[in-house]
């Protein structure tokens, strides 16, 4: 099961990335359909958020399956993997959520501006695969 929640993360991961790419496009570019896009982009934000959650708390890199004699903040992969990753998706998630609620008044500077930022912070989050210590492939079990 634990493997199947860290594929369906990272399919999730593609699904907002593009969603958020469109929903940023529509909010520069003041278009009213931002308010559709922005909601599917949220669900799929709170929906990969859950299941990081779950494995944070329960799953192979949890913080009960740290090593004894580790240190979390010492060890770059523990440090990335249950501090940074985590700290910065809960953020990107928060700004997604409340862009979603600015894009239903049609908002668009503050909804493409907070998007942007969350963009930002789920690229400098992610686990890509060129990145030396945490790097995952671009589709685990394919």
């Amino acid at each position: 099961m634990e493997t199947g929640l860290l594929h369906l993360h990272n399919v999730l991961r593609w699904v907002v990335l593009l969603l958020l790419l469109l929903s940023i496009i529509q909010a520069f570019s003041q278009k009213e359909s931002v308010k559709s896009t922005s909601l599917f982009l949220m669900i799929a934000a709170h929906t990969m958020l859950l299941i990081g959650l779950y494995q944070i708390l329960g799953g192979r890199y949890s913080w009960g399956n740290v090593p004894e004699g580790v240190s979390v903040m010492k060890d770059s992969f523990y440090r990335f993997y249950l501090v940074e990753h985590p700290l910065l998706m809960i953020l990107a998630v928060v700004l997604i959520t409340w862009a979603r609620t600015k894009a239903k008044t049609l908002s668009y500077k503050p909804v493409s501006y907070a998007l942007l930022i969350s963009l930002l912070m789920i690229l400098a989050a992610m686990p890509w695969p060129f990145r030396e210590i945490v790097g995952r492939p671009w589709f685990p079990g394919m």
